[in-house]
């Protein structure tokens, strides 16, 4: 059934910027880049590992040590976000719905500051996104000289390793960092609250009591492994789950995909649920699936029922359209 509110909910990085905050902070220092593969691969290990209270998205808690350590500020996340591309077609697709009644959101796992900021230049409510707060600039006081030497050592250590072949050693010695008996970033890690995974699922049902509407009525949009969990729950309510340049982890828990360098490609499924609910929109996607996609536009799929995934293409517009980000999968 249609909805007199249509709601839509999306992730920031991926299907409205290709850009990767975090990433491109730790760009700013010699190593930096490598580093941040090595913490983003340890955040996988802590999430596949099933760690009581660690959340998908945990990368953004990680990394402030070693920011901080480089004199990394909020200054350069707020002149980040000004320079950050905009993925094609997002800009139209948002004036679009705005103009048609709906109530866009963002949630993100980014930095508050950076997705406010961008937000702002992607036409949305700066108050209507949910990001991680993080007051970098107060982090600072926190770090002690010793505990920034601290820093520089494991730094040093995790240099050398590479992801997936020294995920052993890269788990063992983080963990010790971060989690050991004499570690001083416990605190650090437990005041920095990425909303990733259940976090973002909450915030999506947060968003769409506030509008006294449920998850059924409810569309979100996102692309990796912390938008696994609203994703799957979205569409078990009946609500409509798009993956769109998504990876292996994303995939599975959508309703339906798109892999396009436009995401404007999907405005004519959003018309056709707020015209009609879900039965309209899945409509639309089957016959664009059948249809067959243009090139690097219009790959649609319908996945709820357990269809095959078309992981092939979105790892291949994906990587299009991210770049470098689409590297950290």
């Amino acid at each position: 059934m249609a909805t007199n509110v249509p709601l839509i909910a999306s992730d920031l990085e991926g299907p409205l910027s290709p850009n990767d905050n975090a990433y491109e902070l730790m760009q700013l220092f010699p190593g930096g880049d490598h580093l941040f593969q090595v913490l983003s691969r340890y955040d996988d290990l802590l999430t596949l590992e099933g760690r009581k209270s660690y959340e998908p998205g945990g990368t953004l808690a990680l990394i402030v040590p070693f920011l901080v350590r480089h004199g990394v500020s909020l200054n350069d996340i707020l002149r980040l976000a000004e320079s950050a591309g905009l993925t094609p077609g997002a800009t139209d697709l948002i004036s679009r719905l705005q103009a048609n009644g709906w109530k866009v959101h963002i949630i993100t796992t980014t930095y508050s500051p950076y997705a406010r900021r961008l937000a702002r230049r992607l036409g949305i409510d700066p108050n209507n996104v949910c990001a991680t707060v993080v007051p970098i600039d107060q982090y600072r006081d926190m770090m002690t000289p010793q505990v920034l030497r601290k820093a520089a050592r494991i730094e040093r250590e995790v240099s050398e390793l590479e992801p997936e072949r020294d995920d052993q050693v890269i788990k063992q010695k983080l963990d010790e960092f971060f989690w050991g008996s004499n570690s001083e970033f416990r605190r650090l890690l437990q005041e920095t609250t990425p909303i990733g995974g259940r976090r973002k699922m909450v915030a999506a049902r947060t968003i769409a009591l506030s509008y006294r509407l449920s998850l059924s009525e409810t569309v979100v949009v996102g692309d990796s492994i912390t938008d696994c969990r609203m994703l799957e729950a979205v569409n078990k309510a009946g609500g409509l789950a798009v993956a769109f340049n998504a990876n292996a982890y994303a995939l599975p828990h959508a309703t339906l995909s798109l892999a396009s360098t436009s995401i404007l490609d999907l405005w004519p499924v959003l018309e056709a649920w707020a015209a009609g609910g879900r039965g309209s929109a899945t409509e639309v996607v089957k016959a664009r699936e059948k249809a067959g996609g243009r090139g690097d536009s219009d790959n649609f799929h319908w996945l709820d029922g357990g269809a095959p995934l078309p992981l092939e293409v979105h790892k291949r517009i994906r990587r299009l359209v991210r770049a470098k980000a689409a590297e950290l999968g």
